[in-house]
């Protein structure tokens, strides 16, 4: 994973965040055209940092992987995203047009998750047995969610910076001297002191020129 996270970091940046749908929003019979095309504003996949969810609209570099989604024959005629001839293209040319600039991979697997015991079953009465959305709850069935489509991706992005900052504005508020454990381990007040600075230093690597989390910079600079 450290490898993998290397490739997608470049210009000092050391860290990439992991987002996912789980599941996948996609009603039963659906292309994946026809799913892509009806998240244009925003990508159907969520942070799943614990730092305050933000819509992301840019980022540096992504690695996306789709499971139990076919490209399928789409419904709405004159898509942009029709004329793509395999699954991974669509995605492909929806993360091109969603983050345009970026360095994207994309990659579609036909088997969906298993979802079978012992897997928790945590989801919504508005899915199939495998994992599809409907208009309303199935009633009293116990078949229990067997499969899901879904998508993880790893994405090095501007929001990224928000994290860091935060993290590192959070450390500084702390009383460390009250924490004896923590220096008696080994850690230096020098050292820790040095690491609040680099962790500064890794975030303003994902700041993007274009006055994005401006007050963070002010928040940050004391």
């Amino acid at each position: 994973m450290m490898h993998f996270a290397d490739s997608l970091t470049f210009s000092g940046r050391k860290v990439v965040a992991a987002w996912a749908a789980l599941p996948f929003p996609a009603l039963p019979g659906s292309s994946l055209p026809d799913i892509l095309s009806a998240h244009q504003q925003d990508v159907p996949w969520k942070l799943l940092s614990s730092w305050r969810e933000q819509k992301v609209s840019c980022c540096f570099a992504q690695s996306v992987v789709l499971r139990g989604i076919c490209k399928g024959k789409p419904t709405s005629p004159g898509q942009p995203l029709q004329s793509c001839e395999s699954p991974e293209q669509v995605l492909q040319q929806y993360l091109h047009t969603q983050f345009p600039g970026a360095f994207s991979t994309a990659h579609v697997l036909q088997q969906p998750c298993d979802t079978r015991p012992p897997f928790p079953q945590f989801f919504s009465p508005l899915l199939t047995s495998r994992g599809f959305l409907l208009d309303r709850a199935q009633g009293s069935s116990s078949a229990g969610v067997e499969s899901i489509p879904a998508l993880a991706a790893l994405q090095s992005s501007p929001v990224l910076r928000s994290l860091l900052s935060g993290l590192c504005r959070e450390l500084r508020a702390r009383n460390l001297r009250r924490c004896s454990s923590f220096f008696t381990a080994g850690v230096e007040q020098d050292d820790f002191q040095e690491a609040l600075e680099e962790l500064k230093t890794l975030a303003q690597c994902y700041e993007t020129g274009f006055g994005a989390d401006g007050s963070e910079d002010e928040a940050d600079s004391d």
